[in-house]
């Protein structure tokens, strides 16, 4: 017969058998691996493996149900009950990090906050959880946009990290604390940062998965720098040392060897993760200049988005299809930008994270989308509603920027907006020097649509002043670079000033020629126009208060002028 001793251990492990067979099955049968797992107590089992299964209860219950409270029952439980026993670490400190994931999703963050101060407290030997600890806490701050308090926990992380003699995630902490302070555009203290990240990366030696991991951080950071910096032609190197990561990682196996300091114990992202963002960087540097050629990239963004629907992919998602729809903008697809603008919302309604994260720059997208088919009424209710939403200054700033463009062309906003009075007063010799200094700065980063829109404005310029020759010069460089990228109205409009400097000129084939490139623009630009006022999506532009819609329903739309695109 079995001792004492072991009967428990026998049930025990016969019910946690059986639960984790219904937890694990397809599909799982959550409320008979529940009942298991409550069996347990029937038993009068020690404090041991009570606070055990009192741990497991909650975690399949926050997991798998949508039966907070008793989950946050059994995590109480589990949490007090641990607090009490010796060498029982594991159970103490994942009852405090799932019982304070709970707290947040019930917004009760002011539960969740003390809650994981004492347990960073009592953890600190335990080097895992101390940093796990940390990185939540952290996170939780960042949430609620308090990045000061979250860099200075990653601050606390990144020295704790080296005082247990682990550089791989001291560097998880230190690029943590970069990508918060870019966040925070505090760009002076972003460069020292990167620059001893870069060196700790390079010096560490360890899993080659993990060191390829930080690469990847480390250089997304970096790019992500450069471009705040205004810095576009540093980023191609940096692009290339990323492309050579992925590379090397997808040749790498998983190496299922633990490290040997239990502070090692972390990944960044899941290797699949890592590929989806190198890709999206990718994309979103490369979509402004060379929107034809990035599809075979996009296919693969966005074919890996299906597979998954990880909440991190569905914010990359987002972000990918935020990039798209300006580009299509751009390139004359409003109909296509409409539909993938309502996919946005699709993807917000099912997320109200991402919503929350993501409203201003729906509403500023929709904006634009108003401007490109002459809804200016629509366009400014838009912007208004982003800007509300918005406290992010240099979204702010570019949403003020087209408001302000928006009451230029209504016409009837000068107490508002008094720009044209502004530009009358300058005189155009002060219009053209600022032109000329924006060309200089985005031929040195090679930004062409930046250069082709500050060419044609020249060209404008110089052909209002009757200065035809310097006008040409402008003018015929815009229109190449405009058909590149494409720009279609950049092209629309360099077409309409060639034709009528040919005509000046005498030029008179030239003239014809141009005049068929005008009316070819046109003709795209107005089918697409009514394509697009056509469509169920397009009552959108009516959206301005609370989640998006869940249905669009087809209806009459505004009436729009198409005189603007002619």
């Amino acid at each position: 017969m079995a001792s004492n001793v072991e009967a428990p251990e026998r049930w025990y492990l016969a019910l946690l058998g059986f639960a984790e067979h219904f937890r694990t099955s397809s599909p799982p049968k959550i409320r008979l691996c529940v009942h298991c797992l409550q069996a347990v107590f029937q038993f009068k089992p020690p404090q041991r493996i009570e606070a055990r299964t009192h741990l497991q209860l909650g975690s399949v219950l926050y997991h798998h149900t949508k039966n907070s409270e008793l989950a946050r029952s059994h995590l109480e439980k589990a949490w007090f009950i641990s607090q009490q026993l010796p060498q029982f670490e594991d159970v103490k400190f994942e009852a405090a990090s799932i019982l304070s994931e709970l707290f947040c999703q019930q917004n009760l963050v002011d539960s969740a906050k003390p809650l994981l101060r004492k347990a960073i407290q009592i953890s600190q030997q335990t080097p895992y959880w101390h940093c796990r600890l940390l990185f939540q806490l952290a996170q939780l701050h960042t949430l609620e946009k308090d990045l000061v308090s979250a860099c200075d926990l990653l601050g606390v992380g990144a020295e704790y990290a080296r005082v247990v003699g682990s550089e791989y995630t001291r560097a998880l902490f230190l690029l943590s604390k970069g990508m918060l302070l870019l966040m925070e555009r505090k760009l002076g203290e972003v460069h020292p940062l990167l620059t001893l990240c870069g060196t700790i990366v390079e010096n560490w030696q360890g899993n080659p998965i993990q060191k390829e991991s930080l690469r990847v951080f480390f250089l997304v950071l970096q790019v992500t720098h450069y471009l705040d910096a205004g810095q576009v032609k540093s980023v191609k190197p940096c692009l290339k040392q990323l492309q050579q990561c992925i590379q090397t990682i997808s040749t790498l196996q998983d190496d299922e060897i633990l490290p040997t300091n239990p502070a090692d114990l972390f990944h960044w992202l899941p290797k699949e993760h890592m590929c989806v963002l190198v890709y999206l960087v990718m994309l979103i540097f490369f979509l402004p200049f060379f929107f034809s050629v990035t599809q075979k990239l996009l296919s693969v963004v966005l074919v890996s988005l299906l597979l998954d629907c990880s909440p991190i992919l569905s914010t990359f998602q987002v972000i990918l299809l935020e990039h798209i729809i300006m580009c299509r903008l751009v390139t004359g697809h409003k109909a296509t930008a409409l539909q993938e603008i309502s996919q946005v919302c699709q993807l917000c309604q099912q997320s109200p994270r991402l919503f929350n994260n993501h409203a201003a720059q729906l509403h500023t997208l929709l904006g634009l989308y108003c401007i490109s088919v002459n809804c200016m009424d629509n366009a400014e209710a838009q912007f208004t509603t982003a800007l509300r939403l918005t406290t992010h200054q240099e979204l702010w700033t570019y949403i003020v920027t087209n408001l302000a463009s928006v009451y230029i062309r209504e016409g009837n906003r000068h107490q508002e907006v008094r720009t044209g009075f502004i530009l009358r007063f300058l005189g155009w010799s002060i219009s053209v020097r600022f032109l000329r200094e924006t060309l200089k700065m985005s031929n040195a980063e090679d930004l062409n649509r930046l250069t082709a829109c500050s060419l044609v404005l020249l060209g404008h310029i110089f052909y209002v002043l009757g200065n035809h020759r310097e006008s040409n010069n402008m003018v015929v460089p815009a229109m190449q670079l405009a058909s590149k990228i494409p720009d279609m109205s950049v092209q629309l409009w360099s077409s309409a000033l060639l034709k009528d400097l040919n005509k000046a000129l005498g030029n008179n084939i030239d003239a014809h020629e141009a005049a068929q490139m005008h009316q070819n623009f046109s003709q795209q630009l107005l089918q697409d126009h009514i394509a697009a006022c056509s469509l169920p999506e397009h009552n959108l532009i009516s959206w301005t208060d609370g989640p998006p819609p869940v249905q669009i329903q087809a209806q009459n739309g505004p009436t729009t002028s198409l005189a603007s695109l002619l």
